[in-house]
């Protein structure tokens, strides 16, 4: 079980300092949520009674579309270099190694998106309380992206346009996160329960972590093939 975790640890901090040495990969992320979120105030007008309604469904596409900015690089660089080769012979489950870099694209991509959106939704003339419901949604939807996105990223590792193809399988598997992110913001924002809606988020989270990681080791070993 220790050598687990130790795996697990080494597989978050080598990500991360990759993460940290290319650097562009997280500023972009934050730019896009940043520009992306700023820009509707200039396209609707900065009424409030016109920002505050559509806030929530604003910040959530946003931070979806971050998020995917930096999926595609997730397995690529291991994959050119022949790094994934090591990790699928590694001792350590390859679940488990796809489990650490999902946790490390979160860390870089997903945090910083938490940390920004309460600001981006006061621009937005967001609620206060509505802004704590905000962050403890993304504090659930957000890693459910992040594992999502893991196994999207395996699936289409190789292929030609693989972008392209990542935002067209990913996609339609997040709506759910989106949905149920915006209703528990929305809800807060007109007084009514948003319970139900963060244990839906609960949900697809303690789901994703088996089994995105799965499918995604399945795939990175069809990849290799």
């Amino acid at each position: 079980m220790s050598s687990l975790a130790t795996t697990f640890g080494a597989v978050v901090r080598r990500d991360l300092r990759m993460v940290l040495r290319q650097g562009a990969d997280g500023v972009l992320v934050v730019a896009f949520f940043l520009l992306a979120a700023a820009a509707f105030p200039f396209a609707i007008g900065p009424e409030a009674d016109i920002l505050s309604p559509i806030a929530a469904g604003v910040l959530w596409v946003c931070a979806l579309f971050a998020s995917m900015l930096s999926l595609e690089r997730l397995f690529h660089a291991d994959y050119e270099d022949g790094n994934l080769e090591l990790l699928i012979l590694a001792p350590a489950p390859l679940e488990l190694i796809v489990l650490g870099k999902a946790l490390a694209h979160w860390i870089a991509s997903g945090l910083p998106l938490l940390v920004i959106a309460p600001v981006m939704g006061l621009m937005l003339d967001l609620p206060a309380a509505a802004r704590g419901a905000l962050v403890l949604a993304m504090l659930l939807g957000t890693p459910t992206l992040s594992l999502i996105g893991a196994a999207g990223a395996a699936l289409t590792l190789g292929a030609r346009r693989g972008g392209v193809l990542l935002v067209l399988l990913v996609l339609p598997l997040t709506l759910p996160v989106l949905i149920f992110g915006a209703g528990a913001v929305e809800a807060a924002q007109t007084g009514q329960p948003w319970r139900s809606e963060l244990m839906a988020l609960g949900g697809f989270l303690l789901a994703a972590i088996p089994l995105a990681p799965w499918a995604a080791a399945a795939a990175l070993r069809q990849a290799l093939d």
